[in-house]
């Protein structure tokens, strides 16, 4: 258990994790083809249900990466929070329809996507979580 939260922390399993490095081999990304072929991964990792642990762990380091890259190469100034929303859901493969349970109904999503709404914060933490990304990119 952790002091602060007082809730147990999955173990990694170092031989299955290990194994993982190996297979996807996570480094820097220095071209654009090596971000692709890591998006790619992420992609994969992101479609499978019920990711392990070391899995999971695994896609927070190549997002982490192809984000480094992504913030280098594309520098996103002046984009703002509904903008940076819908790239990392086009990335991402994600749907309207799959943002409901951070929105709550469909209708919320669609003003939201049309920016007819405003991002909450509550809404940002969780968009944050099902996007892999830090959640102040979708505050004002």
């Amino acid at each position: 258990m952790t002091k602060t939260t007082g809730k147990t922390t999955p173990t990694i399993n170092l031989d299955i994790y290990s194994q993982l490095l190996i297979k996807y081999q996570p480094r820097i990304i220095q071209t654009e083809e090596e971000n692709e072929h890591f998006l790619e991964i992420v992609e994969e990792l992101m479609s499978r249900e019920n990711l392990t642990i070391e899995e999971d762990e695994i896609l927070d380091l190549l997002v982490k990466l192809i984000e480094d890259f992504e913030e280098k190469h594309y520098p996103l100034n002046g984009s703002t929070p509904r903008s940076v929303m819908l790239h990392l859901m086009e990335a991402q493969n994600i749907t309207a329809s799959n943002l409901v349970e951070v929105f709550g109904s469909s209708e919320t999503v669609d003003k939201v996507i049309n920016g007819e709404s405003e991002i909450s914060i509550e809404q940002a933490v969780a968009l944050g979580k099902m996007l892999h990304v830090d959640y102040s990119l979708f505050l004002n």
